[in-house]
This record gives structure tokens, sequence and C-alpha cells, in this order.
């Protein structure tokens, strides 16, 4: 059985993500498999790449109890989950930034730190077609940073040092042949 995910050495993670031109029914419905998808694998995030399209369209359900500061509190009031970021496009961080363990589906089982802006400003058309701007702190803002790497064709792979990399070398490996022997 084929996995609904793209995983490490599916040349179409490497592809930079293509604007939609019109947020249509056929959008929409995408963008509902893609939460689909990504509930089915316990994930936060999700971008088109990762099932095999190019759309530039990433989805994300972030758990408010999971993002929230040193206080406990929501980092991200009144941002409601889940959402589809189409065509979205970051146009302002932080000079502050934080380093943090993240996973991705693409590559099962793999956590390495990466540094990242604390905060973020994202532009991107809503479900319907709407221009929005959100100002995102913490997970949230981790998430969209994460996911708007995979419409930029940047993996998490990337993000590794030559250390990281040798470090993980055999899981890499073993992600890429897992694929290869599926006939991906």
């Amino acid at each position: 059985m084929a996995s609904p995910i793209c995983v490490y050495g599916n040349p179409v993670l490497r592809k930079k993500s293509e604007p939609v031109k019109e947020v249509t029914a056929e959008i929409r419905t995408l963008a509902d498999r893609m939460l689909g998808v990504m509930y089915a694998q316990d994930g936060i995030g999700l971008a088109a790449e990762q099932i095999g399209h190019t759309e530039a369209i990433f989805v994300l359900d972030v758990p408010a109890d999971a993002d929230k500061n040193e206080q406990g509190l929501p980092n991200n009031p009144g941002v409601s989950m889940p959402q589809a970021f189409i065509n979205p496009e970051i146009i302002g961080e932080s000079e502050e930034t934080a380093i943090a363990e993240e996973g991705c589906l693409s590559f099962p089982k793999l956590y390495v730190p990466v540094e990242r802006p604390s905060e973020v400003v994202l532009r991107y058309l809503d479900r319907e077609g709407h221009t929005q701007v959100l100002n995102a702190k913490g997970l949230l803002a981790r998430a969209i940073q994460h996911e708007l790497d995979h419409l930029n064709g940047v993996l998490l792979i990337d993000h590794m040092t030559p250390a990281m990399k040798l470090k993980h070398a055999l899981k890499l490996r073993g992600i890429r042949k897992w694929y290869k022997s599926r006939g991906y």
C-alpha cells in the first residue's frame, strides 16, 4: 500500500511550489484532504509537496496546549485552528531566534534541533481567497516556517550540520531505502 506521505528520497519534496491562481473548490478539497492525511499521521502541519502536489498551500493545526509561553499563557490567543495557508509569504520576522527539536512526517522518527526566528508575520490567502496577515510566535511561528520550507523545496536535512547528517546517516539511508523499495 502506498504511503500517503512523500518521504525523503521522493523528488517532489525538492520542487518549489506553484502559486495558486484562484482559490477554488478544488483547492479547498485539497486542503481538507491534507488535513485528513495530517491527522492520520499525528502531525501538526503538512505541505502540499508532502502528498505529491505542488500548489503553494500548507495546513496547520497547532494544539493550543502545546503553544504556550514560559508563563503558561497562549502564544497566539485568538488564532483558530485548523487553518489552510494559500500562497503564504513571510513578510517579517524577529531578530530573536530559538532552537528547538523538529520532526517531519517526511522524515519518520527523525528529530533534529533547528534554529528559527521566534516570531514571524505571514501574509496568505485563506480558504475563501481573502488576504490575511498573521503575527505568530512560538510553536505556531516554527510550524509556519517549517511548512513554508517545504513549499520552497527546503527539507529538514538542509538544517542539519554535517555532523548531524553523519549521526543520522543510517536512519536517512533507511528512509530512502524504504521509499525506493516501495517503487515510489
